[in-house]
């Protein structure tokens, strides 16, 4: 017969390592109780790991995402008409919050040139390297027009250059409606103060804000046509934006023909 050692060697070997309580324990129930513990375990874990969402303050979540409302142009047209000249026009452009152009755009691009030249070329709006630098027609666009004023006896001392736009929009995308109607109370008082005897609309978008027509470019170029401000009219050819003769260069006899007019007529005002 075996020993009361032995036997109790042979459970530990088995597996038993409790006495027989009195009352018979439920495995089933127990394995549930440690699924759903496990479970809890789990989630507490996981949910410990997973990086904190940062709380972002409504009032600044609300100054990223700043829409201009319906009163941006009218406070726009408010502050241009107060500027009684082109530093004072420039500096309140410089300060002016109601375009969200101007929250992404490192520099308000101006103008350049010579305000008192009698000639006005306005673009649509500023490019990468121009919001570089804070000057219009600095990029490859700009070398080309250079080369167009050359033609036609102009460069910068003896020309102004601006645009619709002064903020370059994100991407070099198209601005708004929205966003055209704000900045146009300043190109209207920025041609107001420089008083030129003619302006040469660059492109489809800035001939069709400052002629307040739906017509394309080409059927506008090569025409000349009037810019009506508030306080001012002044003669206007619209012909090809520069980027566009970049894309289009067969298209530079047709920018030619509309340059030899501008040429024409300035010769017609100063004889």
């Amino acid at each position: 017969m075996q020993s009361a050692r032995e036997i109790l060697e042979w459970y530990v070997e088995a597996g038993v390592d409790v006495m027989l309580e009195d009352v018979a324990i439920n495995r089933f129930a127990e394995s549930e109780a440690s699924r759903q513990a496990g479970k809890r375990t789990k989630a507490f874990t996981e949910a410990k790991s997973e990086p904190k969402q940062a709380r972002v303050p409504l009032e600044t979540s609300a100054q990223s995402a700043h829409i201009p409302d319906a009163g941006s142009a009218e406070t726009a047209r408010e502050a241009a008409n107060s500027a009684k000249d082109l530093e004072a026009l420039r500096n309140i452009m410089s300060a002016f919050t109601g375009c969200n152009l101007k929250r992404t755009a490192k520099n308000t691009v101006f103008a350049d040139g010579n305000p008192h030249s009698g000639v006005m070329f306005i673009g649509e709006a500023p490019g990468r390297d121009e919001d570089l630098q804070g000057l219009p027609f600095v990029g490859r666009a700009g070398q080309l027009l250079d080369r167009m004023l050359s033609a036609i006896n102009l460069d910068r001392e003896k020309a102004y250059i601006t645009n619709v736009i002064p903020w370059r929009p994100p991407g070099n995308r198209t601005p708004t409606p929205q966003e055209t109607e704000i900045c146009r109370p300043f190109i209207e008082r920025h041609i107001e103060l420089v008083k030129p005897k003619v302006i040469i609309l660059l492109g489809g978008s800035s001939a069709k804000t400052l002629l307040q027509t739906k017509d394309g470019i080409m059927r506008l170029r090569g025409k000349w046509s009037e810019v009506e401000t508030p306080h001012s009219q002044t003669k206007a050819m619209p012909t090809l934006h520069p980027a566009y003769l970049l894309r289009q260069p067969a298209h530079k006899k047709l920018a030619w023909q509309d340059f030899l007019k501008v040429r024409q007529l300035l010769n017609e005002l100063s004889g």
